[in-house]
């Protein structure tokens, strides 16, 4: 081949991948652009639905140039020399784009489908250094500065009107006046007085599930603090449901345990600058991927895994917690994530196939995940030096899960997993928690967080039911606590939807002998489940047995499943917000299950 005929077939191929990407930002916008019109028509399956479509959006398109790129390339196609002219032709093609970040991952995507391969290939693929990519200095890019000392209602008023909401609002007057008082208590607790230099407010709105944010921050000097907006619709119009304005409650918005954010953008990069600078302990990949940019988050996570292993020395080791019997689960200490990786064989008791258990983890995207369920990514082809694992942790996982992982040389190769982030196993956290003893100091500070984090399983619980989810196994170890002190959910080997189960009473024994048989007296159905016989599961004593009984005991009861049951089936859309009722502008009583979580009919 000559270099003429390289460079030409290299040049139009290059075009039909910029014009597919052209294409699929479009779609992309498009569903974010009809979400904002659902939000205002109180739409909420159209949202839901829409979520989901979106996540669709990118596979289908990569495959989608995959073939279309066929037919010009020919025998070219495969051909490593062309896809490098190529990857020239397309950085001429995509510099100045305000989503340049974007087109480069989506071209990555198409080299990872035609040349499968572990690692990263510089010549054929965009790696961090290709293009310098600051997130400092763009923040206001996309954003409006207000130029005020304080911010009052009239203040408030003004960025709820530029949000542009062709719905109008229930009480625009007074909602302002209530944020404004709520920014300025805020403002005071951070700075010591209401003053700032000026009030930045991103253009986009964020919407996910049944809320609308507006996000902003108050400026004074280098130190910036929150100032997000929280809004709902009804039939009486749009209101200010709630203000936050501390780092830790807007990181709780922007969490790993919660569906991506519908936010109209046009350059991603302006956004999460903005982001960054009033949440600094977010990953640059996490809060990516909170945009629905999972292609590019998991860019961006993979280039941090590298960058940290190259400047660390500590060793993988198993995670915290009980050992899994469907999964191997490594972690750096130094790194806040886990690894997970299928087992070759499963016990008998688990009732399932390799096959099955990555169905599981394809439903939980599929799924709200109210945050509640932990978010993962999924990594093929993934590297790491043999010197990072100790020798028995080695020599377990390539026991175990040698499907997954192997040796080349001095790297493992880890050829399918799970990424998460770390959190407590929930049955460590309230072990460690019981360690601290009556006598210790900070004992009584661990008795409370116990009984929250207990009160808080339950409330995860009733949250995943109330998303039509149904844990399947529901113990303390297969729960974790956060850095929030909030529970979540991380195995999904037996996860199943609520509505495909069958709650039923646990049938008396006839006589003496059934009670003391080894087997059930009685038939037991693939899908069916006795909420009598959680009591057996809990793994709770004294004080946090009776505390979880007391305010979660209607979880036993079979009536309480089928009535959420229903409820899914209705098509009711449960509105779950990322914060609690203090921060509320208008607090209502709280739901029997003392969540934040409130309910209106879908036609609402």
């Amino acid at each position: 081949m000559d270099l003429q005929s390289t460079n030409l077939a290299a040049s139009r191929a290059a075009d039909i991948i910029h014009w597919a990407f052209d294409e699929h930002q479009l779609r992309l916008r498009a569903i974010t652009q009809r979400v904002r019109q659902r939000f205002e028509r109180c739409d909420w399956l159209g949202i839901r639905q829409d979520t989901v479509e979106r996540m669709d959006l990118h596979p289908r398109a990569i495959h989608r140039t995959c073939d279309a790129l066929r037919e010009p390339l020919g025998d070219r196609f495969a051909d490593r020399e062309t896809w490098t002219a190529l990857k020239e032709a397309y950085t001429r093609e995509i510099i100045g784009r305000n989503d340049f970040e974007l087109a480069q991952t989506f071209f990555n995507s198409l080299t990872r489908l035609v040349f499968p391969r572990t690692g990263v290939d510089p010549a054929i693929d965009y790696v961090a250094d290709d293009f310098p990519l600051p997130y400092r200095g763009w923040e206001m890019a996309s954003a409006r500065m207000y130029a005020v000392r304080r911010i009052d209602a009239a203040v408030i008023r003004k960025v709820l009107e530029d949000a542009g909401f062709r719905t109008s609002f229930r009480d625009l007057e007074g909602d302002a006046a209530l944020a404004a008082e709520r920014v300025q208590r805020g403002l005071r607790e951070a700075f010591g007085s209401e003053d700032i230099q000026a009030l930045d407010v991103l253009r986009p709105v964020f919407i996910r599930n049944k809320g609308a944010y507006v996000i902003g921050r108050a400026r004074r000097g280098e130190e910036v603090r929150p100032v997000v907006l929280a809004m709902t619709n009804g039939r009486s119009g749009i209101e200010v449901d709630a203000v936050l304005h501390t780092e830790d409650e807007t990181s709780v918005v922007f969490s790993f345990a919660r569906w991506y954010f519908h936010a109209d953008v046009e350059s991603p990069r302006e956004v999460i600058g903005f982001l960054r600078s009033i949440l600094p302990r977010k990953r640059i990949s996490e809060l990516y991927i909170s945009l629905g940019y999972t292609k590019h988050g998991k860019t961006e996570f993979y280039r941090d895994l590298m960058h940290h292993i190259a400047r660390s020395d500590d060793l993988f080791v198993p995670a915290r917690g009980r050992r899994g019997l469907v999964m191997d689960v490594f972690t750096l200490p130094s790194y806040p994530f886990v690894f997970k990786v299928i087992k070759d064989r499963f016990p008998p008791s688990k009732n399932t196939t390799r096959e099955k258990v990555m169905e599981k983890y394809r439903e939980v995207l599929a799924q709200d995940r109210v945050g509640r369920l932990v978010d993962f990514q999924e990594f093929e082809h993934l590297s790491f030096p043999r010197a990072r694992f100790s020798e028995e942790l080695l020599s377990e996982i390539l026991q175990s899960s040698s499907q997954d992982v192997g040796i080349e040389g001095d790297t493992v190769v880890v050829r399918h997993a799970y990424v998460e982030r770390r959190v407590t196993p929930l049955d460590v956290f309230l072990a460690e928690a019981a360690e601290a003893g009556p006598e210790r100091e900070g004992a009584a500070l661990s008795a409370l967080s116990a009984l929250s984090a207990v009160d808080d399983w339950g409330r995860c619980l009733r949250d995943l039911a109330a998303a039509n989810i149904f844990p399947g196994d529901v113990l303390l170890k297969n729960f974790g606590v956060t850095r929030h002190g909030r529970v979540v959910f991380y195995d999904y080997d037996e996860l199943a939807s609520l509505t495909s189960c069958r709650f039923r009473p646990f049938p008396a024994a006839r006589h003496h002998e059934d009670e003391m048989a080894a087997e059930p007296w009685f038939s037991v159905g693939e899908h069916d489940v006795f909420p009598e016989e959680l009591r057996t599961f809990l793994g709770l004593e004294g004080a946090l047995r009776d505390a979880f009984l007391a305010r979660h005991g209607e979880l036993f009861d079979p009536g309480f499943w089928q009535g959420m049951q229903e409820r899914n089936r209705e098509g009711e859309v449960i509105a779950f917000y990322p914060y609690g009722e203090a921060r509320r502008l208008r607090p209502a009583p709280a739901t029997s299950g003392g969540a934040p979580a409130r309910s209106d009919s879908a036609a609402a």
